[in-house]
C-alpha cells in the first residue's frame, strides 16, 4: 500500500513536471533564432535587402511572441510544483512543535518555511530558464557559426564551474546566518515575553545585553555572505564577460576569415542577451536562494521530525481498539488532553466521540492512527502499538479522513481510488451512489473529468474524500468531522453507508445526530469520560444531556444503528 501511495503522488509530480517542461519547449526557438535574426538582418540591410532584412526582424517578433504564450503557461503549472512542497512543511513544523514544545518553531514557520518555499520556486523557474537558455544559444551558435561557439562557450562553461566551486563556502556561511537569525529570535521572545518584569526590577542593562550578543552574531554572519557576493562577481565575470572580451578582440581575425559583420554581431547577440543573464540568474539562485533552500530546509526537517519509535512490525491481529490509561498532553509542561483514558473499540463496532470544541477529540482520533504517541499509558490497534506497525500495515488497518478533506489535481477517478488503485468502474460508482456523490460527480463530468479543487466547495470537497474512504481496504474508519460541511441529510446517508460497509466505524460527531446513529457513544469532558448507549448516557452524563438539548431526530430522519 505505501508504495502505491507513492507511486500515486510520484506520478502526480512527474506530471507537473512533464507539463512546466513542455511549455518551455517554445521559449527555446526565440532563444534560439534572435542571434540568427539580428545576423541575417544586419547582412541584409548592409546588402541592400531592406525588406530581407525587415522579414527576418519579423520573424524574431512572432517567435518571441510564441515565447511569451510559453512562459505564461509555465507560470500557470508553477503552482502544482511549489505548494505541496509548502503545505507538506507547514504540518511537520507545526506537528513537531506540539510535540516537543520547540519555541522556535514560530520563526522556522513564519520565515523559514516561506524562504523553502519561495526558493523552491524560483530554483524551478530559474534552472528550467538557464537550460532553455543554454540549449537555445548553443544551438543558435552551432547554426549561425561553430567558429564563433568554440570563442564564447569554453569560458562560459569555466566561470559556471568555478561559481560551482564557491558554493561550499557560501554554504557554510549561509548555515551561520540561519543558527544566528534562530538565535535571536528565541532570545529576543524571551525578552519580550518578560518585559514587565524587565521594568518592574530594574534590569534592562541585563536584558540589553541577553538581545545584544544575537544581533551583533546575525549582523556579522550577514557581513560573511557579502564577502561570498565579492567572490561570485569574479566567477561572472570570468562567464560573463570574459567571452564577450575575447569574440571582441578576435572580432578581426573571425571576420578576415570570412566570417560576417552580421554573424559577429550575431553571436555578440547571444552573449550579452543570452548567456549573461542566464549566467546571473543561476548564479544568484544556486549561490543564495539555492543554498538558503537545502539548509533551510535540511533544518526544518532535522528539528521538526520528533523522536518516534521506528516502526518494525508488520504485522496485527485484527483491527480492535484497546486503549489502558491513554494519556496525551501537548508538551511535557502542558496539562493533559486525555487521562487515564480506558476504552476498548471492539471489531465490528459503530462508536461516535463527542464533547465540546477543543477537548480532545481529533487528538483521540490521531493517537488510534499512529499520528500521535501517547505521553502514558498505551494503545493498541490489533494488539500492536499503531506508532511502531511498518507504514504499509498502518495504511491497511486504518483510514481517516479529517474536517478538511484533501482533494488534489487530476482526475475524478485518481481522486476516488487513491486508497485502492486497482478499483473497477463497478466499485467506484457503488461508493459515489452509496456515499450519495453521484449528482457531484455528474456535474463534475463524470469519472474521467479534471478536478479543480479551487472549484469545489468544502462539502464538496468531503464527499470525494468519503468515497476515497469507502474504497479502501482499511477495515477501521475514523471520520473525524468529516462531514461538518455536509447538510444532515446529506451526513446521514454517508455514516450509514459506511455502518453498512463492514468493520468499524469511529466518527469525532459534529452533530448529536451522528451520535444517535452510533452502538455506542463516547462523552470527553475535560479529563473524564463516559460511554454508554444514548438511553444511559442520557440518564447519566449532564454533559450528554447540555450536548442533546432540544434536538429533535424526527425532523432530521435519525436511522438508529441496530
Amino acid at each position: 500500500m505505501k508504495r502505491e501511495l507513492e507511486y500515486g503522488a510520484l506520478s502526480l509530480r512527474k506530471r507537473a513536471t512533464v507539463k512546466l517542461m513542455a511549455w518551455s519547449v517554445p521559449e527555446i526557438l526565440p532563444t534560439a533564432i534572435y542571434g540568427v535574426a539580428v545576423a541575417r538582418a544586419t547582412d541584409s540591410f548592409l546588402a541592400g535587402h531592406v525588406w530581407q532584412g525587415i522579414a527576418w526582424l519579423g520573424g524574431l517578433v512572432a517567435t518571441a511572441g510564441l515565447g511569451a504564450a510559453g512562459a505564461r503557461q509555465v507560470y500557470t503549472r508553477l503552482g502544482d510544483l511549489v505548494e505541496p512542497v509548502r503545505d507538506d512543511l507547514v504540518r511537520r513544523v507545526v506537528a513537531g512543535a506540539l510535540r516537543t514544545g520547540d519555541d522556535s518553531a514560530v520563526a522556522r514557520l513564519n520565515r523559514q518555511v516561506e524562504i523553502v518555499r519561495d526558493t523552491y520556486a524560483g530554483l524551478v523557474m530559474v534552472l528550467r530558464s538557464f537550460a532553455v537558455t543554454l540549449f537555445g544559444v548553443l544551438a543558435g551558435l552551432l547554426s549561425l557559426a561553430p567558429m564563433v561557439a568554440a570563442f564564447v562557450v569554453p569560458p562560459f562553461l569555466i566561470g559556471f564551474a568555478l561559481s560551482l566551486g564557491v558554493l561550499g563556502m557560501a554554504a557554510d556561511r549561509v548555515r551561520a546566518s540561519l543558527q544566528a537569525d534562530e538565535d535571536l529570535a528565541a532570545s529576543a521572545g524571551m525578552v519580550f515575553g518578560g518585559v514587565r518584569d524587565i521594568t518592574a526590577t530594574g534590569t534592562e542593562e541585563y536584558a540589553e545585553f541577553l538581545v545584544g550578543e544575537p544581533i551583533e552574531a546575525q549582523a556579522s554572519a550577514e557581513r560573511a555572505l557579502a564577502k561570498v557576493a565579492a567572490l561570485r562577481t569574479l566567477c561572472f565575470a570570468v562567464g560573463g564577460w570574459l567571452p564577450l572580451l575575447i569574440l571582441l578582440a578576435t572580432g578581426p581575425w573571425l571576420v578576415g576569415r570570412g566570417v560576417s559583420t552580421g554573424t559577429l554581431l550575431g553571436g555578440l547577440t547571444y552573449v550579452l542577451i543570452g548567456l549573461q543573464p542566464a549566467l546571473g540568474q543561476v548564479m544568484a539562485a544556486l549561490g543564495d536562494s539555492g543554498l538558503r533552500y537545502v539548509i533551510t530546509l535540511g533544518r526544518i526537517l532535522d528539528t521538526s521530525q520528533p523522536d518516534e519509535p521506528v516502526r518494525v512490525i508488520d504485522a496485527v491481529q485484527g483491527h480492535q481498539v484497546h486503549a489502558q490509561r491513554l494519556t496525551f498532553a501537548y508538551g511535557p509542561a502542558a496539562e493533559p488532553v486525555l487521562d487515564r483514558l480506558d476504552l476498548t473499540i471492539p471489531e465490528g463496532d459503530h462508536l461516535a466521540v463527542v464533547g465540546p470544541s477543543g477537548i480532545g477529540k481529533s487528538t483521540l482520533a490521531a493517537l488510534i492512527c499512529g499520528m500521535l504517541t501517547p505521553s502514558g499509558g498505551r494503545l493498541l490497534l490489533g494488539g500492536v502499538p499503531p506508532t511502531e506497525l511498518t507504514t504499509e500495515r498502518l495504511a491497511e488497518t486504518r483510514v481517516l479522513i479529517p474536517q478538511e478533506a484533501y482533494v488534489f489535481s487530476g482526475t475524478v477517478e485518481e481522486n476516488l481510488s487513491y486508497l485502492l488503485p486497482d478499483a473497477t468502474t463497478d466499485e467506484l460508482s457503488a461508493a459515489v451512489d452509496a456515499i450519495g456523490a453521484t449528482a457531484l460527480i455528474q456535474r463534475i463530468g463524470g469519472l474521467g473529468a479534471v478536478v479543480k479543487p479551487t472549484e469545489l466547495s468544502a462539502g464538496e470537497r468531503q464527499l470525494i474524500a468519503l468515497v476515497r474512504a469507502y474504497l479502501s481496504p482499511a477495515p477501521l474508519v475514523v471520520l473525524d468531522e468529516a462531514t461538518c460541511f455536509l447538510d444532515p441529510e446529506a451526513e446521514r446517508q454517508a455514516e450509514v453507508a459506511f455502518a453498512q460497509r463492514g468493520g468499524t466505524l469511529v466518527v469525532i460527531a459534529h452533530r448529536i445526530s451522528s451520535a444517535l446513529r452510533a452502538r455506542r457513544i463516547l462523552v470527553l469532558d475535560g479529563n473524564k469520560a463516559a460511554i454508554g448507549t444514548h438511553q444511559a448516557l442520557m440518564r447519566s452524563s449532564s454533559l450528554y444531556r447540555d450536548l442533546h438539548g432540544n434536538w429533535d431526530p424526527i425532523i432530521n430522519q435519525i436511522q438508529p444503528a441496530s
